[in-house]
């Protein structure tokens, strides 16, 4: 994957203001003499215009507990465990004249190191994770689509890159502005392969996703 600028995202709100009326009063007539007394309504009007907010790109991830990954898959070459990344939804609100041309973004997965919980000198290198990103809404237009997969160091024998989890794309769009815009929902096959002579324990990873907007 190739990052040649990366933008800060910040989410912008707009604060509305609620305009209450206000009555305005003439002078109170005398009470021992109405007929002396006089008064006028001035107008008072105000001309309040549609509050906007700013289109927005942002990500969010499914509630989750975690990805608890099973053995699955096992053989004489190594030992599998297999799992499913929560739904990630990426929605762009923009209006295509607010998006630079060749504009794009990106989703990127980074996993950190395995380490046992009861010995952190045991780990496991997130180059044995590996994943099959999957998209989950309709690419009909090309404009979004899944990144590629990538397999552990110990090969799947699926001919996918032999990398792991190591700064990959979850999920790209296209450099289309019109296009780009919506809700876009991924997940992904997850797969930790190991060799078979992995140490037994129980170990913890952590898989950071990362919204890019790149040009």
């Amino acid at each position: 994957m190739r990052i040649n600028k990366t933008t800060q995202i910040i989410a912008a709100s707009v604060l509305g203001v609620a305009l209450a009326g206000v009555g305005v009063a003439g002078p109170a007539a005398a009470d021992d003499d109405p007929g002396n007394g006089s008064s006028s309504g001035i107008d008072v009007s105000v001309k309040i215009e549609p509050t906007t907010t700013p289109g927005q790109l942002s990500m969010t991830v499914a509630d989750n507990t975690g990805v608890s990954l099973q053995e699955n898959g096992s053989d004489a070459a190594a030992r599998q465990f297999v799992g499913t990344l929560p739904t990630v939804t990426v929605s762009d609100t923009r209006k295509p004249e607010d998006i630079p041309a060749g504009e794009y973004w990106a989703v990127v997965g980074q996993a950190s190191q395995f380490t046992a919980t009861d010995n952190p000198a045991k780990t496991i290198g997130p180059e044995y994770l590996g994943w099959k990103p999957r998209l989950l809404t309709d690419s009909s237009t090309g404009a979004v689509s899944a990144g590629e997969p990538v397999s552990s160091v110990v090969s799947d024998g699926t001919g996918a890159p032999e990398v792991g989890l190591k700064g990959q794309e979850l999920l790209v769009s296209t450099a289309n502005s019109s296009d780009e815009i919506g809700t876009s929902k991924v997940n992904a096959d997850l797969a930790l392969r190991t060799p078979v002579d992995v140490a037994a324990g129980e170990y913890h990873s952590t898989l950071t996703l990362s919204l890019f907007n790149q040009s």
